[in-house]
């Protein structure tokens, strides 16, 4: 079977397409599924260009979606030929969260879904939603789940609730679509009019150049009429969570979510105490969470938006391309 591999010294000129011996037959807990499509997040683009380095040798993506093609004697939940997708913490299915790193995260911990097929224990997977294509069921594994849980598992989003989305990537047009859907207002932030265009599209009720507007924070108190919104989507890190802390309510939450400026920084902490603010960080979900999500997504009248389509050979480019933010929604890989 053909699968991509990361080679030391790793970066995007070190993926190695190799053939593989078939995996076989699953055993009594397993299944195995013929892999169809990932999708790229940030968390993949580190760990395939070293700024994460893996194993030498590892198998990247971490989102994967397919078909079973045969199931364990023990497994009941799955059956041959039905459509699933991954979990990002194959181990984590209920409860609190029990992971505090990568070590079980498909594509940096352990081997990913670049691969035309895997056998792995049937809790690594759930149901894709019906009606999904296997590219749209990827996008859910990461993105979907993220912003599903810090909008509605953490965040007990409502009707009539403002959210403040910084961005437009995967995670940033999730929240966006579960906003909308769930009767949200919906505040979008981003560089591009181009992409805050497409934006409101989707049903974005305000949009904010931050580079025509730096001071983003005050323009998003302008349209809240000096309350802030109560749930904000902080993808940047470090050198946007003050203003993030402006601009969401007194008693507000902010998903802290992203490091796309840094990775370590200061915290206006009395801003943050006195506005008495839930800062919570989270990375994607349970199994449990995902099984919501999927439930919720037969009902909802959306489908995950995918800019970009590429092969699995093209690994590269479409790393490239989340490199240079040039995606508005999701990149999509198919096999």
């Amino acid at each position: 079977m053909k699968a991509l591999k990361l080679r030391h010294p790793f970066g995007l000129e070190h993926i190695e397409l190799v053939d593989l011996p078939d995996p076989g037959l699953p055993q009594s807990d397993e299944i195995r599924v013929r892999i169809h499509a990932s999708s790229m997040n940030y968390h993949d683009l580190a760990v395939i260009s070293g700024m994460v380095p893996p194993a030498d040798g590892r198998i990247p993506l971490s989102d994967g979606a397919g078909v079973v093609e045969a199931v364990g004697a023990n497994v009941t939940e799955f059956k041959v030929g039905d459509h699933v997708v991954s979990t990002f913490f194959p181990t984590w299915l209920d409860g609190e969260a029990i992971i505090g790193d990568f070590s079980t995260t498909p594509g940096d911990g352990v081997d990913g879904y670049a691969a035309e097929y895997v056998i792995r224990p049937a809790t690594a997977f759930t149901h894709a939603p019906e009606n999904y294509s296997h590219a749209e069921a990827a996008t859910l594994t990461t993105a979907g789940l993220t912003a599903w849980r810090a909008l509605v598992e953490n965040g007990q989003l409502k009707a009539g609730d403002t959210v403040l989305i910084l961005g437009t990537g995967g995670v940033s047009i999730f929240a966006l679509q579960f906003a909308k859907a769930m009767g949200a207002v919906a505040i979008v932030t981003s560089s591009s009019d181009d992409k805050l265009k497409k934006a409101q599209a989707l049903g974005a009720n305000h949009v904010i150049n931050y580079k025509t507007h730096p001071d983003w924070a005050a323009e998003v108190l302008k349209v809240t009429n000096g309350r802030g919104a109560d749930h904000t989507i902080e993808v940047g890190g470090p050198a946007t969570l003050g203003q993030s802390i402006q601009a969401t309510r007194v008693g507000g939450h902010i998903a802290l979510i992203g490091i796309l400026t840094g990775i370590q920084g200061e915290i206006p902490t009395l801003a943050l105490l006195a506005k008495q603010q839930r800062l919570q960080g989270l990375v994607v979900g349970s199994r449990k969470h995902q099984s919501n999500m999927i439930k919720a997504l037969n009902n909802l009248p959306f489908k995950p938006v995918i800019e970009h389509r590429f092969a699995m050979t093209e690994l590269k480019q479409a790393c490239e391309l989340q490199l240079q933010a040039g995606h508005f929604g999701k990149i999509a890989i198919e096999f």
